[in-house]
Parts: structure tokens; C-alpha cells; sequence
């Protein structure tokens, strides 16, 4: 018996020798865990603002598109209802048109008739020409 007395000394020693040993261990695998996951902790958040800020300047920029093509299509839209505005008037206003288009065509034809007449009486005097050719 004294056998197993020595023995449970032996175990007994030996467990508190053991456990401050391995308390300390524990403590310091605990405080580099700790460590490195206050590192990834900060690196987390700054990884957060990075796409925070990222997030705002991709927010702005189509916000500025939006903009942009808003203002396009409003400029568009005007140039139509102002070819329309003019189709509308020139449809209107159709015979009006006809009758200063056909006036200007006449007037044409009448002024290139006399200055043919006149370049061809060139020849002539100045008497014939007020007689018209009668003397």
C-alpha cells in the first residue's frame, strides 16, 4: 500500500507542478489569439470604411449619370416638340407658303426673261430701242 501511497504523492506533485505550467500556456495561446483577432478585428473595420467610402463615391458617380442622362433625354424631348412645333406650322400655314413659293418662282421667270430681252436689244441704238424697232 505504501506503493500506491507514493504514487498518489508522485500524481499529486506532478499535477501541481503541471498546472501552473499549463496555465501559463493556456494564458499565452489566449493573449496571441486575442492578439490576432484585434488584428483582424481592425482589419475588418477598415475594410468596412474602405467599402463604405467606396460605396458613397459609386452612389455619387450614378448619381452624377443620372443627372447627365436626365438632362439629355429633357433636351431631346424639346428638340422634338420643336421640329413638331414647326411641322405643325409649316402644315398650317401650307397654302400660305404655296402662294409665296409660286410668287417667287414667277418673279424668277419674269426677271430672267427681261434681262435675256435686255442683252438681246443690246445691239440695237438708243433711238431704236424707244421706237422699239419701228424706225
Amino acid at each position: 500500500m505504501a506503493n500506491t501511497q507514493d504514487n498518489e504523492e508522485t500524481t499529486a506533485r506532478t499535477t501541481k507542478t503541471a498546472q501552473p505550467a499549463a496555465a501559463k500556456a493556456a494564458k499565452k495561446t489566449a493573449e496571441k489569439t486575442a492578439t490576432k483577432a484585434e488584428a483582424a478585428g481592425s482589419g475588418a473595420g477598415r475594410a468596412a470604411r474602405t467599402a463604405g467610402s467606396e460605396g458613397a463615391r459609386a452612389v455619387t458617380t450614378a448619381t452624377a449619370a443620372l443627372d447627365s442622362a436626365r438632362s439629355t433625354v429633357t433636351s431631346a424631348a424639346g428638340q422634338a416638340v420643336s421640329a413638331a412645333t414647326t411641322a405643325w406650322t409649316v402644315i398650317k400655314n401650307r397654302k400660305i407658303i404655296a402662294a409665296g413659293v409660286t410668287a417667287g418662282a414667277t418673279a424668277l421667270v419674269a426677271g430672267s426673261y427681261a434681262v435675256g430681252r435686255r442683252a438681246e436689244r443690246g445691239s440695237q441704238g438708243p433711238f431704236t430701242r424707244l421706237t422699239g424697232g419701228r424706225v
